[in-house]
């Protein structure tokens, strides 16, 4: 088999960079690997310490923050030749054999494989695992909320059944921290969508892989450690996601559809914003501004990835309970 590109997405990530190279020959144990990293105009010593603790790798400096997306395809094309991609945050640390599994999973329909993600210090899997949007689902956790309507598979997207975790478990979508992309799926899908400057691009591309016969899929014997994010407490970033979960719906749907599940959204971020949670309100307020869905990445450029993980988690990216 041709090598795997081990493809990595940098921003002001220096923090996180040495674990993550740390931990790649264990998590990549197994297989021959090229490792490409596409840096969005890192302010940090990031492309500094990939050149002194990664020699080997190819890395591609955008010179700006282009966004998640526009990384990832950027370093596709400089990956050369590939039989799989490995999509993963900085912040992620593959424990030993992970990617093989994640790799040996692929095929028959499985388009895309992803691991047991574990926050660090904790023993339960986060809940990675989602069914795509609909305006039921978004009503049942605005009313109920996510975690406790998980429970029932018409009211929420997010997939909380334990069982689920215990075995390999086909999705709609799943949290874009780690993902092994085979080549057929790729060949077929094309580039990643990069008017999602951040959030909602790995759930774009799962549903499009879907769309086209290629099935997301968990392997639970595939185990990584995810350092996350602040998308939760960051009113611009939690906006941002919000957002784009509403574009994505819009771009899959009617107006009169789109409408009702922005209103669902709507709800289910004002009631938060009411608990006094900052992020929420910023998002309810963006959510009844006119002209808000409008594909606008720019704003964001310089402020959306508030931390040093190059993007922040989206582990929790439909939110609390």
């Amino acid at each position: 088999m041709r090598a795997v590109a081990v493809v990595v997405v940098t921003w002001n990530s220096a923090a996180v960079l040495p674990g993550f190279l740390a931990a790649l020959p264990d998590g990549m144990a197994g297989l021959d690997y090229r490792l490409v990293v596409a840096d969005n105009g890192s302010c940090d010593d990031t492309v500094e310490l990939l050149r002194v603790l990664a020699p080997d790798a190819t890395v591609v400096e955008t010179g700006r923050n282009a966004g998640y997306a526009a990384g990832v395809n950027a370093a596709l094309g400089a990956a050369g030749e590939y039989g799989v991609a490995l999509v993963c945050n900085p912040d992620i640390r593959m424990r030993q054999g992970c990617a093989k599994r994640l790799v040996d999973s692929l095929g028959d329909g499985v388009g895309i494989a992803v691991p047991l993600l574990y926050e660090e210090g904790r023993d339960t899997p986060h809940h990675s695992l989602r069914r795509e949007s609909s305006v039921l689902r978004a009503l049942g956790e605005a009313v109920i909320g996510n975690t406790r309507a998980g429970r029932f598979p018409a009211l929420s997207e997010l997939v909380t059944d334990a069982a689920a975790y215990r075995r390999p478990t086909r999705a709609d979508w799943a949290t874009g921290a780690l993902m092994a992309l085979s080549e057929d799926c790729l060949a077929a899908c094309g580039p990643w969508d990069e008017s999602f400057f951040l959030y909602s691009e790995e759930t774009e591309y799962c549903l499009r892989a879907r769309d086209l016969g290629y099935a997301t899929q968990l392997e639970p014997a595939a185990e990584a450690v995810h350092l996350g994010g602040d998308s939760q407490v960051s009113p611009r970033l939690w906006t941002l996601l919000t957002l784009n979960r509403v574009r994505l719906y819009r771009r899959r749907h009617g107006p009169l559809a789109t409408a009702a599940f922005r209103t669902a959204v709507l709800l289910r971020e004002t009631a938060r914003a009411a608990l006094g949670r900052p992020a929420a309100r910023a998002a309810a307020a963006a959510l009844v501004r006119p002209g808000a869905l409008r594909a606008t990445p720019g704003p964001w450029a310089t402020t959306a990835r508030s931390e040093p993980t190059g993007r922040p988690s989206t582990t929790h990216s439909q939110g609390g309970s």
